[in-house]
């Protein structure tokens, strides 16, 4: 699967409040994916930082892609689990979101999700779990 192909797929399975993210494939191999996650104020709570739902579907989209990938295309699948630390607010700037595949079962896939600031300090750590249906 190409950079392109991976953007196309984007577009074809991502609910549409998820593709308003606007998240865009910066590379994909057979088992890694990276997306950029433009910034915007509307991503921002309260308190002023992105908000950690909008890292957790960022995190869930790239690891999509990644199995996607790793399959050589889209399977439906499900996700069992996505098990999130933030480990430092984001106030502003793109953010990137890195994937990668660490097993590939029959029925179950394990990866690992990091997402790192614009001056690359990581900001969230998520491990995750997949059903292949």
């Amino acid at each position: 699967m190409d950079r392109d192909a991976a953007q196309a797929l984007l577009g074809q399975v991502l609910a549409p409040w998820v593709g308003a993210l606007g998240l865009q494939v910066e590379s994909v191999d057979e088992r890694h994916s990276v997306l950029r996650l433009p910034f915007s104020d509307a991503l921002r709570h309260a308190g002023g930082v992105v908000c950690g739902q909008v890292f957790m579907a960022a995190a869930d989209t790239a690891m999509i892609v990644a199995i996607s990938a790793a399959l050589g295309g889209f399977r439906p699948m499900t996700t069992v689990s996505l098990t999130t630390q933030f480990m430092r607010a984001v106030r502003q700037g793109d953010t990137r979101v890195s994937a990668r595949v660490l097993r590939l079962g029959r029925n179950l896939v394990f990866g690992e999700i990091e997402i790192h600031d614009e001056s690359g300090e990581m900001a969230v750590h998520a491990t995750t779990t997949y059903a292949l249906l």
